[in-house]
């Protein structure tokens, strides 16, 4: 979401239109994770052993998004020890949730102080590659001022997701031309009411737990630009307050556009936009392109993302799966859409990460290099 309030209005109406949408599941993948590839490179590793969040890594949002919630602070993140690994007791990260029923010193947007969550997010930004993150969601025992269901802290959504954004604006043109002075701005992308304004849009779900308090099955979502693709899993058998190694593997291929041609894009940052109504916005969905030679382009394009819990498939998203390079979140937050949180604290916490890179031929990098940033300060007022 975008640093302003603003860009926070837009992006969270733009996500809350799309968010309801119903879809099939698609099938899972076929077997464990493949051996990984040649030329893979360990790019990210984190186990929290440093006793503290590494600020060369991470930070913690202050940030609010969606309805029905006050925000993600930081004081809602920490490291504690816990008990991991087959009984090793070891450094994790856990990220807090505050419910309905929470009345200590933390606060959020507008100095509230229910339903707020925490969020870590890394400052590197990855395409293609594999993610492997441990984590437990909620806890094994009931605790004073937790969920009845300590394993299903309903009401809350524990996540792992990459998200990167852009926009793009008119300026002093038409709102419905591209535009020489910015030739990232399509017209075939507007958001929000001003219709001015497009958005350029990666991120992935893997997965979200606990839409409408039910954690039996997960969102793994895709997003792209303005096309959305939700789904939902079954995770019945890893809704048990352990810990379990959570794996997704996204690629991102090159597809040729043909009979799109030299007069019909700019080139910019590196990559050829399309700037020609003719050529439909399904066979390029905002991505940019490479050029092949004269006259010949290639649209640089997700291909599929495959998930894996404790080695056993799970999911698989071969619709709108967004090819441009995005931040790691991990944390728990209280959308409206989550139902009500009839608890103090619940939590999730995290064991190591590793994420590794492919580089695969359809990776954007250095297009949506905006971080993500905080919305509203210290003593929960907005920042303008």
């Amino acid at each position: 979401m975008g640093s302003t309030s603003c860009r926070v209005v837009v992006g969270a109406l733009f996500w809350f239109a799309l968010i309801s949408a119903a879809a099939e599941p698609s099938p899972r993948p076929d077997g464990p994770p493949p051996a990984l590839p040649k030329g893979a490179r360990l790019a990210f590793e984190e186990d929290w052993s440093g006793g503290r969040i590494d600020p060369v890594k991470w930070y913690a949002l202050r940030k609010k998004w969606g309805e029905g919630n006050n925000g993600v602070v930081p004081e809602n993140v920490a490291i504690a020890r816990d008990v991991v690994d087959g009984g090793k007791e070891r450094n994790v990260l856990v990220c807090t949730a505050h419910g309905d029923e929470y009345d200590g010193p933390v606060i959020g947007l507008g100095a509230r102080k229910t339903r707020v969550g925490g969020v870590l997010v890394s400052k590197a930004a990855f395409a293609s590659g594999r993610f492997e993150i441990v984590v437990k969601v909620g806890a094994k025992r009931a605790y004073d001022g937790g969920p009845a269901d300590p394993t299903r802290p309903a009401g809350a959504i524990p996540a792992i997701w990459t998200y990167g954004y852009r926009y793009a604006r008119a300026g002093g043109g038409s709102r419905d031309d591209f535009q020489k002075d910015d030739p990232l701005y399509n017209p075939l992308m507007r958001v929000g009411r001003g219709g001015g304004t497009c958005m350029y849009w990666s991120e992935l779900d893997f997965p979200e737990f606990g839409k409408g308090g039910r954690f039996e099955r997960a969102m793994y979502n895709t997003f792209c630009q303005n096309r959305h693709h939700p789904e939902l899993f079954d995770v019945a058998g890893y809704i048990d307050g352990a810990y379990h190694t959570l794996t997704t593997e996204w690629r991102t291929r090159l597809a040729p556009l043909d009979g799109v041609g030299d007069a019909q894009v700019v080139e910019h940052g590196g990559f050829f936009w399309v700037h020609d109504r003719s050529v439909a916005f399904e066979r390029y969905l905002g991505n940019p392109l490479k050029k092949l030679g004269p006259d010949r382009y290639a649209v640089c394009s997700g291909s599929e993302v495959n998930h894996w819990i404790d080695g056993r498939p799970v999911a698989r998203n071969t619709q709108f799966v967004p090819s441009m390079a995005a931040q790691l979140n991990l944390g728990i937050w209280l959308p409206d859409w989550a139902g009500p949180a009839r608890w103090r604290t619940a939590t999730i916490s995290f064991g190591t990460i590793r994420v590794w890179q492919y580089d695969d031929q359809g990776d954007v990098r250095g297009i949506l290099a905006e971080r993500i940033t905080d919305s509203f300060d210290e003593r929960g007022r907005p920042i303008r």
